[in-house]
């Protein structure tokens, strides 16, 4: 038989139950649309946390120290600390720049109006190159007015509209807890990236927000502690190196070895690799089990190719009876089935894609819809047609010529 008058008889046998046909089709509708949406999912999470590790700026080092306590009445040990920023700047040749941030939480007043909880971020000269962030208005402080300790703040563009309006906040002053600071500039807007509002905070030299707005009993003796040192690297030197002799220069200051390193030194690409791992390994948990359905929507075809096969027993019997074959019998039952898991296939593709823009639209989950994921999906989906087919197919190949006949 030929494989045009196959598919002929094929396509009859379905139109012909076309309720049917749609009801055994929706498992695997189901199946492939879940195994598109789900990918999307998670490969818009994995691309949401890639962007927001890389919108921390570019080349970057990031240096963590593990701070510990000593027994009672001992001071702490280990960890990082500001003059440790400084000796990374300027002993290692091929350091852009390097960044230290302290956090801390104030109420903010301007004029009659009153912030409460604003976050305070202070930090160095080199916080826009290394965060990628822009002057909108007035500057940025230098080196020697964070060595003076000058008081002065640099607003985030929603923090400035709060307090100042319409009106130009340069120049102005604003108070912070009980310190009176200038506004010198206005960053740009920028956003959220995270769970962080860069531009809700206020910014000012590290060495007002040590003095001012942190207390910490211990630095007379050991220095101001900080928690994270970002260090850009120039991109035409090898990262490996820089990263070997921060290490060295931190062994060396800390008076520890490499082995009892109070301090851990990763990259962006670490950071992506592990979560690029993890994510993986969430996106297979998810195939998996998107693709249940479709092993269910698999088992609703042969169960209907059964049911099929009973019903056309006598039809069988006169294919038979004029010349058909048991392998063109077997051929019209199983085109039947990959013909259902095809066109299950396919609907199942534009309710999936259409299902993840969706998803992504109307949530706060950003999705992606990953190619791979649409072939993956409709190919198990001819696999499964193909599989869950074959039975059904074979035992109306078997089936005696003149029992089916015979049959009512």
């Amino acid at each position: 038989m030929k494989p045009r008058e196959v598919i002929r008889i094929a396509w009859d046998a379905i139109t012909k139950n076309a309720v049917r046909s749609i009801l055994t089709m929706l498992g695997i509708i189901i199946g492939v649309a879940a195994v598109i949406i789900m990918i999307a999912i998670s490969a818009g999470t994995e691309a949401t946390i890639t962007e927001q590790i890389t919108s921390l700026g570019s080349n970057l080092v990031f240096v963590q120290g593990s701070f510990t306590r000593g027994g009672p009445g001992q001071m702490p040990a280990g960890g990082l600390t500001y003059d440790d920023a400084s000796a990374i700047e300027q002993g290692i040749n091929g350091v852009v720049s390097v960044v230290v941030e302290q956090y801390s939480s104030e109420t903010v007043k301007a004029g009659d109006v009153t912030l409460e909880s604003i976050e305070i971020l202070g930090t160095t000269t080199g916080f826009p190159s290394v965060r990628d962030m822009e002057i909108a208005d007035g500057r940025y402080f230098t080196d020697q007015e964070n060595e003076r300790k000058s008081k002065m703040v640099v607003l985030g563009s929603s923090v400035a509209e709060e307090l100042f309006g319409e009106s130009d906040p340069i120049g102005q002053y604003i108070t912070v807890g009980t310190t009176k600071l200038a506004v010198i500039g206005v960053f740009a807007e920028r956003g959220m990236v995270g769970n962080t509002d860069f531009d809700s905070r206020i910014y000012m030299p590290i060495s007002v927000v040590f003095q001012k707005f942190t207390f910490n009993p211990f630095a007379r003796f050991m220095g101001d502690s900080v928690r994270m040192i970002y260090v850009k690297v120039d991109p035409e030197v090898d990262l490996d190196s820089i990263i070997t002799q921060i290490s060295l220069l931190l062994v060396k200051r800390h008076d520890v070895t490499l082995d009892t390193a109070d301090f851990t030194i990763t990259t962006q690409q670490d950071i992506i690799s592990t979560q690029e791992s993890t994510t993986a390994a969430f996106r297979s948990l998810l195939a998996w089990v998107a693709g249940v359905s479709l092993i269910v929507g698999g088992i609703g075809i042969m169960n209907i190719m059964l049911v099929s096969v009973t019903e056309r027993t006598r039809e069988i019997g006169i294919r038979q009876s004029v010349g058909a074959t048991p392998d063109d019998i077997r051929m019209q039952f199983l085109t039947e089935a990959l013909l259902l898991s095809i066109f299950g296939g396919l609907i199942g593709m534009l309710v999936g894609i259409g299902g993840a823009y969706i998803f992504g639209a109307v949530s706060d989950m950003r999705t992606v819809v990953v190619p791979s994921s649409i072939f993956l999906a409709f190919g198990s989906a001819a696999t499964v047609g193909v599989f869950f087919g074959y039975y059904p197919a074979n035992k109306a190949a078997q089936l005696d010529p003149i029992e089916a006949l015979r049959y009512e």
